[in-house]
């Protein structure tokens, strides 16, 4: 019988549930808040956040709560949260805030953030990802050991994306932000240098650059430092799915198009496993893609997995979407593990993926997964030993 699988290792990353439950916890409290009747403070004592010289109205229309840039890079998750309340707002509309409250999310922000929070009288909830607040520091005291030096600090990311600001803005701007190799083969490597990246970014292109400039410093004899900066679950997706989409027939990976994550996690599914679609919702489901010309079951294992800003429960709609059109299709849930398939004679990889296992956390932050699927080791060509984050 035909059976459809969730990825449980898919969904959200620990940062973002961590922001993500931040920002249900003060959206409750608010809602709470304005069913007040007994003039008690709106904020949880708690979180030492009780508000001031509050009269009557504010105690029944408190505050909205804002937050700066969208707190995940997934609409469907975006307007779940909006519907209770979350207003997202950008840069500009920060600046022009007075006396509010703004949501910080797990991308992290830079020191000109916090310093117009201050001038504004902000109250900042910071839901920065500790994996990048930690990177932030790192970054801090990096850049100002090359300036002592007179090297320079490369950033692997992509540029203007929310977390390389950040990250960035801890050096006043002044560190390369570099997205490729071909562009890192246009620096001048007679000096110090040191290396981080992007939590998010992939670790073998990382490896790869670091190789390269590991090779140029050393032919001017200088200093070159390469932190490992990756976050460890981020890497380990990308051999995790690997192993996922070649246990399936087919797959459905379900993402926000503006995701890069997103895009990047689609093209390992599709390079492992050819009957790959990519879809924003349920609604963009056809019963086309399941069914063939005599509306029968074309795969007898369909897989749905998703990029680390897709919620759970978004997975699970899709599922249920899928066994519309595919009535006889069952869940492949009640177990603990999986015993990992013989792979999809059909699925031939176009590159090596490195694999390791992580059991992802997801939306609410109550949910749990589903399924285990273990994964296997493959090795990679090291790089020059890097530090650890």
């Amino acid at each position: 019988m035909p059976i459809i699988t969730i990825d449980t290792h898919s969904g959200f990353c620990f940062g973002v549930v961590r922001a993500i439950a931040e920002a249900e916890r003060q959206l409750s409290d608010r809602k709470a808040s304005r069913q007040t009747k007994d003039g008690t403070s709106p904020c949880n004592p708690a979180d030492g956040h009780a508000a001031n010289n509050q009269d009557d109205s504010s105690l029944h229309n408190p505050a909205p709560l804002y937050c700066l840039g969208e707190i995940v890079h997934n609409t469907e998750e975006v307007q779940r949260l909006e519907s209770l309340g979350l207003r997202i707002i950008d840069m500009e509309q920060f600046r022009q805030l007075k006396d509010a409250k703004v949501l910080i999310r797990a991308h992290g922000e830079p020191p000109s953030t916090y310093q117009i929070a201050q001038e504004n009288r902000i109250q900042l909830i910071d839901a920065t990802c500790p994996i990048v607040l930690k990177l932030q520091q790192r970054i801090k005291a990096g850049f100002e050991q090359m300036q002592a030096q007179g090297g320079q600090v490369l950033i692997f990311g992509k540029a203007g994306h929310a977390e390389v600001i950040g990250l960035n803005g801890q050096t006043g701007n002044r560190a390369i932000v570099v997205g490729s190799l071909q562009e890192v083969e246009k620096l001048d490597f007679s000096k110090p240098t040191m290396l981080f990246s992007q939590t998010t970014m992939d670790a073998e292109k990382y490896a790869e650059i670091a190789r390269y400039i590991a090779a140029q410093c050393q032919k001017h004899q200088v200093e070159f430092k390469s932190v490992d900066s990756i976050c460890k679950s981020m890497s380990q997706r990308a051999g995790q799915l690997r192993e996922f989409a070649l246990q399936q027939d087919a797959i459905v990976f379900v993402s926000g198009k503006q995701s890069s994550n997103g895009k990047y996690l689609y093209s390992i599914c599709r390079s492992y496993n050819p009957d790959t679609f990519f879809v924003s919702s349920a609604d963009e489901l056809k019963a086309g893609d399941f069914l063939d010309a005599q509306g029968q079951n074309r795969f007898a294992r369909i897989g749905v997995c998703g990029a680390t800003s897709t919620p759970m429960w978004l997975m699970e709609d899709v599922a249920r979407h899928i066994h519309q059109f595919c009535p006889e299709l069952t869940d492949a849930a009640g177990s603990e593990s999986h015993t990992a398939v013989s792979p999809n004679p059909k699925c031939t990889p176009s590159s090596a993926v490195p694999q390791s296992s992580h059991t992802a956390e997801n939306r609410p932050a109550s949910e749990e997964s589903r399924q285990s699927i273990p994964a296997s080791d493959a090795s990679k060509q090291p790089g020059p030993e890097p530090e650890s984050l």
